[in-house]
């Protein structure tokens, strides 16, 4: 290795997961081409790589804010492209991490062909220091509380990335770090819960709010609902039958209730909106594209599984990835849009983006192709092309805050990180 080179991540190597950090690489000739890679593993053990050829200045540096990437898995000036363009190493996978007690760890390194230069290691966290992580088992209730440090008062939030099954943290410990109290709950699949349901009950949510606004350091009114795909219906249903809900945010949901009927003291609700796997399309990757497959929520026989959000007293914000291959979002999020204009009622907001694909996350998160579908049984195509995806992901994890923290009005609210 040369001990002239050197790789430097600042601020510092370890930072928030959501959190950007600039690489810049000296010691190096004059105009040297150099390859920069990263490495990672995720919690099922499945290896992500990505790699960008450099050219350095007259300086012998490379500063990735300033500098284009010649080729590789991203070209083009992009300070974050290392990290959001890492690619699994086999076929169909998404990046798992979903514990928050241990980092993304992400080892980044220079090399002259074959030869290694210099290395690095970005650690980057789920949880700012002082947040607390309590496991919550109460009642029927299964998940994880997490609380800024601080004596408070929060802004309370339910974080559902619930389909799929299990449990996920990431999402709802990166709130806390910015200033939320956040339970996350897993709807089966979890501990004690059964493997899988038939059917989705809304007193499990209801029970979930409760135990959440009765927390100590609650600030706000109510609560807030953070969802995506499938829970993004369930969020919506919860505004609209049950109290206590006082902003949601649906990240690429449906208009109408789907996959399973659901369920609320003891009496069926809505159906199921289901797909049709005769109108599932090959992709040529070996995963399907299942955009078109969905049954129409406005046709008669499925009106009944519309899900009657201008009974909601909530403030709305309706996210749509335009390039979305799992159902077609935009379309969901206008017809839930016209519904409320229908109905006399503004309480909303929306937001769309044009080249993102059905998984948006926290940024700077390796982006995804395709995966397994948990309802279609099969890997299915997600959509959306990397770079406009991971700009979206930047763009939305800050509106989403800004809402949260707009429409859940409570003081003390933390904005920035120290690790």
């Amino acid at each position: 290795m040369s001990q002239q080179v050197r790789l430097r991540l600042l601020p510092s190597s370890r930072c928030l997961f959501d959190e950007p950090v600039q690489l810049k690489v000296s010691g190096l000739r004059s105009r040297q081409v150099v390859t920069m890679r990263a490495r990672s593993t995720d919690e099922k053990g499945v290896v992500f790589s990505s790699s960008a050829t450099y050219r350095a200045d007259g300086n012998g540096e490379i500063d990735l804010s300033r500098d284009a990437s010649l080729n590789g898995t991203y070209v083009g000036v992009e300070p974050m492209g290392l990290l959001w363009s890492l690619r699994a190493d086999t076929l169909h996978k998404r990046f798992h991490k979903v514990n928050s007690l241990s980092p993304h760890v992400v080892n980044l390194s220079v090399h002259e062909e074959e030869r290694l230069l210099a290395e690095a290691t970005n650690e980057r966290f789920l949880m700012r220091e002082g947040v607390s992580r309590a496991p919550v088992t109460q009642g029927d209730v299964r998940g994880v509380l997490f609380t800024p440090q601080g004596s408070g008062p929060f802004p309370a939030l339910l974080d559902l990335y619930t389909f799929g099954g299990g449990l996920s943290e990431k999402r709802a410990a990166l709130l806390a770090s910015r200033g939320f109290l956040v339970l996350t709950v897993s709807l089966y699949g979890y501990k004690d819960q059964p493997k899988n349901v038939k059917e989705i009950h809304l007193d499990y949510f209801e029970e979930a709010i409760n135990f959440l606004k009765n927390q100590d350091k609650v600030g706000s009114k109510g609560v807030g609902i953070i969802s995506i795909s499938k829970s993004g219906d369930l969020a919506l249903s919860a505004a609209s039958y049950l109290p206590g809900v006082e902003a949601v945010v649906c990240i690429n949901g449906c208009s109408a209730n789907t996959a399973l009927p659901l369920y609320y003291r003891k009496r069926q609700i809505h159906p199921a909106l289901m797909f049709d796997v005769k109108k599932y399309m090959s992709s040529g990757s070996g995963a399907m594209i299942i955009k078109y497959s969905m049954h129409n929520p406005l046709e008669e026989e499925n009106r009944a599984s519309l899900i009657p959000i201008e009974k909601a007293n909530s403030r709305f914000l309706f996210v749509a990835s335009e390039d979305d291959l799992n159902w077609d979002s935009k379309a969901y999020m206008e017809q839930m849009v016209e519904r409320l204009k229908q109905h006399g009622k503004n309480n909303f907001e929306s937001v769309s983006y044009p080249e993102a694909g059905h998984y948006l996350e926290p940024p700077y998160g390796p982006y995804c192709p395709s995966s397994y579908h948990p309802v279609a049984r099969r890997p299915v195509m997600w959509g959306g092309e990397p770079r406009s995806h991971a700009a979206a992901e930047v763009h939305l994890w800050a509106k989403i805050q800004e809402f949260f923290r707009t429409h859940l009005s409570c003081n003390n609210v933390l904005n920035n990180s120290k690790l």
